[in-house]
This record gives C-alpha cells, structure tokens and sequence, in this order.
C-alpha cells in the first residue's frame, strides 16, 4: 500500500474577502474529489484572502498509480485561470516505513 500526499500553494486572483475565497477554492476541492475521490482540503493560509493551500491525499497499490493520479490533479489545478499555482510539495510513503 502506497499514500501520496501533495501540498499544492496557491495565490488567488482578485479576491478581497474570506468569501470571495471560498467561492474559488470549493469547485477545487470538488473537483480534485471528483475527479479522483481522494482526500483534500484547504489545509493552510485560512486567514488570508489571497493565498491557499490545499492538501491532497492519495491511496493506491502502487507507487505509479499514486504519482499518475497526483500528476493529474496537480494539472487540474494549474490550468485554472483564476489561481496561479506557486508551488507544489510531494511526499510518498509505503507501508514499509518505518
């Protein structure tokens, strides 16, 4: 068993309040889930208006399939014209770790 988890940071558009925020990051949180049924959530930055960070996590048999499916999301999130993806943390553990 292989658990990826990616942490994706995020500056927003032109966004001016906490609620205008939720209106960008919502349909990205449903969309990583339904594009993959994975594990995300606005996990950083929850007190400023125009930047984010979403947490994403991936379970899998494989270690190729949690990269495939994390490779996907990454790019659904970067193609978005309304944000502008600043960076992009990967870690990738097996139960063997110790």
């Amino acid at each position: 068993m292989f658990v990826g988890t990616m942490t994706l940071d995020i500056l927003l558009g032109d966004v001016h309040s906490l609620k205008e925020k939720r209106g960008i990051v919502k349909p990205i949180l449903a969309e990583l889930d339904k594009r993959a049924a994975v594990g995300a959530a606005e996990t950083g930055c929850l007190d400023l208006h125009r930047r984010a960070e979403i947490g994403v996590a991936v379970v899998a048999a494989t270690a190729a399939r949690v990269n495939e499916v994390l490779d996907d999301l990454e790019g659904a999130v970067a193609w978005r014209p309304e944000i502008e993806l600043l960076s992009v943390r990967r870690r990738l553990h097996s139960d063997e770790d110790d």
